[in-house]
């Protein structure tokens, strides 16, 4: 079952769904909310995951971020990881003053760059009792260091020095400045990470109408101050799981934030997935969202372990966590775009 529902955030409407069990009948569900990936909309990967962690059981809310697609605030577009948080924080207490949600049985799922987001918010709000990633990004790091850590230090300071040349722009009555996540052609693009990237943005397979490929040029002062991993232990003891493909560009963000982490933590490997394979493909999203129903259920509530049953990965898929039980560290660098 869908609901469309709106939520505040620093006094601002967001718009979210909130998927439930068909049939549920009985007392408060344990929820997640799942948060869409940077310049992605709700209606998105996040509600690929969302439906079916309904149908294992919880409720899921995903929601489009302030600033953007149906959410309120201007100037749109605008990328702040700091509100991105906070609205991560406040569809927690929309779900914890519900009376069909178990205010003490909420969890939270980050996409990409909410695989930053998420845990940022959780290290401060001890309300979200089970945090999880897929295919997570710090989009601060991205932006100072480049993905793999490739791009020199006058890359970001030129970008902040158009960042504060935009801010007085504006000010003077200027229109805002966008510029588009990901290149529209993709003519001369060699780098995997982006061709998936616009494979999925750009094409019917994940193209929507409210994601519309442009951003706020001057967020870049607020996202290059911004980092994810860094108090990352203040999660503990609380429990992490971060999913990522064995092919994916972004992995080490998953594991240097697995070394950084208490415990219990674990990094859980999807063989064969990229970054962008983890969005929408049935033959790699199975097992993802088998693991994660399987450590929702576990940390949220037993009960909800009677909904994953029918959940199998598919053959010739798996799923591995590499290491101790609980202390998991194994992926790869690479290159990427800013698209997360």
């Amino acid at each position: 079952m869908k609901t469309n529902v709106t939520f505040p955030s620093n006094g601002l409407a967001v718009a979210g769904i909130l998927f439930t069990p068909d049939d549920h009948t009985g007392g408060p569900l344990p929820a997640v909310v799942v948060s869409h990936p940077g310049g992605g909309v709700k209606e998105q990967t996040a509600s690929v995951y969302a439906e079916r962690l309904a149908r294992a059981g919880f409720a899921a809310l995903v929601f489009d971020a302030v600033y953007q697609g149906e959410s309120e605030g201007e100037p749109r577009g605008l990328e702040s990881p700091f509100q991105r948080a906070e609205d991560v924080k406040s569809a927690v207490t929309y779900l914890a003053v519900r009376d069909d949600i178990d205010a003490d049985r909420i969890g939270a799922l980050g996409i990409c760059a909410s695989g930053g987001y998420v845990p940022y918010a959780a290290q401060t709000d001890h309300r979200i009792r089970s945090v999880a990633t897929v295919s997570a990004v710090d989009l601060g790091g991205v932006f100072r260091d480049g993905l793999g850590r490739t791009q020199g230090p006058e890359v970001l300071q030129a970008m902040l020095a158009q960042a504060g040349a935009l801010r007085t722009a504006e000010a003077r009555g200027e229109a805002p400045h966008m510029v588009r996540w990901i290149p529209e052609s993709a003519e001369g693009v060699l780098n995997t990470q982006l061709r998936e990237t616009q494979e999925y943005y750009l094409t019917p397979r994940g193209r929507h109408p409210r994601a519309n490929n442009a951003w706020l040029l001057r967020s870049i002062d607020q996202i290059a101050q911004y980092d994810s991993f860094a108090l990352i232990r203040l999660i503990a003891p609380r429990p992490l799981l971060m999913i990522v493909g064995s092919e994916a560009e972004t992995a080490y963000f998953s594991r240097e934030a697995i070394d950084k982490a208490g415990q219990p933590s674990e990094l859980f490997v999807i063989d064969g997935a990229t970054h962008v394979d983890l969005y929408d493909k049935d033959e790699y999203v199975t097992p993802a969202v088998a693991r994660l129903a399987d450590f929702f259920g576990e940390h949220l509530t037993r009960a909800a372990m009677e909904g994953v049953r029918g959940l199998r990965r598919p053959r010739g898929v798996r799923g591995r966590s590499t290491g101790s039980p609980t202390r998991i560290g194994s992926a790869s660098a690479g290159s990427f775009t800013l698209r997360g």
